[in-house]
């Protein structure tokens, strides 16, 4: 048995799926401003509801627990808990006209203390050096960072994806002289595009202190209830990595959510290839299911202000939830999230949201339909249309071709979504929609992605393109996944005209399901 869990901004969901995906129990609880409260509390309930169903004999049944986390997306967002962060950049003489840092809100450079330091090095993008590394000008930055008390450091390199070498030197050398130095080397991040994966890593170093109080109150959430089971984070990408993996890269849970939203949904409709509008208490996300994963965005992925190379999902949001205020004939984008319960009319609250539009109109059962009857119905079915009316313009939008896809409606604020909508036929609310997020967490696989430049000479494309995938396809079940299992989802490729000798760009992601004997072992 697995358990998936998705902290929502409104609610935290819980489900229990037996081993061949059955699921088995599922509980909604509301979020709390503590979210591994809120946690503990999900898991406790869903435990309690497994037992009363008589589908769970013993806690140490449950073999893993997949959770799917906003606890770094809002601390970046916030800019709490952040630990000041050093940027060094192999790439002298090239590169000094963008610095590091270039773009930054000016609030979240001074949270992460607003340091960079340019140093000689880099590779060409076949991995020939752009200029030598000196071991002496790191030594001097180190002692930089360490007269600042500076203790983490974000590291850099020209096309570090393609030849990581200079990068592992540089951490060497700073951590040398610099003792319990926290260190990020961009090569980590794969992704080619210097600006973009440089960011990636200030941004997660800066979150890697943080990542360490969170998994260990996450586990002490999970112990607290009396599960021992290993303890998985979702990545942004419908995969999953383990906590020690989490500790060192907490940025591949941005986006989590979202992603494992589209994956549940698609899962629970039984389908591969779908549209999904996944309703909660703030926002609607509409998204692309291809092949049972979300569709990637295409474009430079900007959160908090910072762009980035995250594998993020394409998604299109709009202001519409639950929780979303109504003022007049206009709603959104503000929302109550999880003080639904104490500030919406129907709970005796005062503020009108779509949930009381909702109750007014019979399109759910919640709360005191008698404190809203006096709504005009006319006004109700006007404002309720136009929330049906921007939900289908933002599915024909997300759609890149004209081909026909069912609609998949998910969420705890899916009753927002009209029976029919204009253009559309097909719409669909599989069983159990309300806790599609957590199912989509729960059946989370393990995966993997090489991203280089190649030579792509005359007659050796297909040779070079199963050396890359094979590459992905083993770092995959090095990851964690049943190595019959490993498949290639999504394969790229960029010819590079600016660049001699057949340059093309290569992307290739492996994933494969979850190896839990091995995760077991590892565990025990």
């Amino acid at each position: 048995m697995r358990i998936g869990i998705d902290v929502g901004g409104t609610n935290t969901d819980a489900v229990l799926l037996a081993d061949d995906n059955r699921l088995l129990a599922s509980v909604k609880t509301p979020t709390t401003p503590r979210v591994t409260e809120g946690v503990a509390w999900a898991v406790t309930d869903l435990l309690a509801a497994a037992a009363a169903a008589g589908v769970i004999d013993r806690i140490d049944d449950v073999s893993a627990v997949m959770i799917g986390t906003t606890h770094f997306t809002n601390a970046l967002v916030q800019r709490r808990g952040l630990t000041p962060t050093a940027v060094v950049r192999l790439a002298l003489p090239a590169t000094g006209a963008l610095p590091p840092l270039v773009g930054w809100p000016k609030d979240l450079r001074a949270a992460i203390g607003d340091r960079h330091y340019l140093v000689h090095g880099g590779y060409e993008y076949d991995g020939v050096e752009l200029a030598t590394m000196d071991p002496d000008e790191i030594r001097r930055v180190a002692a930089d960072m360490a007269g600042r008390g500076i203790r983490s450091v974000a590291i850099s390199s020209v096309f570090a994806p393609v030849n990581n070498e200079m990068e592992l030197r540089a951490a060497e050398i700073l951590r040398a002289e610099v003792p319990d130095l926290v260190v990020s080397c961009s090569h980590e991040f794969g992704r080619i595009g210097l600006l973009e994966r440089e960011n990636a890593t200030v941004l997660n170093s800066s979150l890697i202190d943080l990542a360490g109080r969170i998994v260990d109150s996450l586990t002490e959430a999970l112990r607290g209830a009396g599960i021992t089971a290993p303890l998985l984070l979702s990545q942004n990408d419908g995969t999953v990595m383990d906590v020690e993996y989490a500790r060192r890269f907490p940025v591949a849970t941005f986006a989590s959510g979202p992603t494992n939203s589209m994956r549940g949904a698609a899962f629970l409709a039984g389908l591969a290839d779908c549209a999904v509008v996944d309703v909660g208490g703030t926002t609607a996300d509409i998204g692309i299911v291809s092949d049972g994963f979300p569709r990637e965005t295409g474009a430079v992925t900007e959160l908090a202000g910072v762009r980035t190379n995250f594998r993020m999902p394409d998604l299109h949001s709009l202001g519409i939830g639950g929780g979303t205020l109504v003022r007049g004939n206009a709603f959104g984008p503000d929302s109550v999230g999880y003080e639904l319960t104490e500030r919406a009319i129907v709970f005796g609250g005062t503020e009108l949201t779509l949930t009381d539009l909702a109750v007014a109109a019979g399109m759910i059962e919640l709360g005191d339909p008698d404190l809203v009857a006096q709504l005009d119905s006319s006004y109700v079915t006007s404002v309720l249309a136009s929330v049906g009316e921007r939900i289908a313009d933002a599915i024909d939008r997300m759609r890149t071709s004209s081909r026909a896809l069912p609609v998949v409606v998910v969420g705890g604020g899916s009753m927002l979504v009209p029976e029919a909508l204009t253009g559309l036929t097909d719409i669909r609310r599989p069983e159990h929609f309300a806790v599609a997020n957590a199912v989509g967490a729960a059946i989370a696989e393990v995966g993997a992605e090489v991203d280089r430049v190649v030579k792509i000479a005359a007659g050796t494309r297909d040779a070079v393109m199963d050396t890359v995938k094979q590459e992905a396809m083993t770092r995959a079940a090095n990851a964690g996944a049943r190595a019959d299992t490993v498949r290639v989802v999504d394969v790229e490729e960029v010819p590079l005209a600016y660049l001699p000798g057949g340059a093309t760009r290569v992307r290739v992601r492996a994933v494969g399901q979850l190896d839990v004997s091995r995760l077991a072992v590892a565990h025990a």
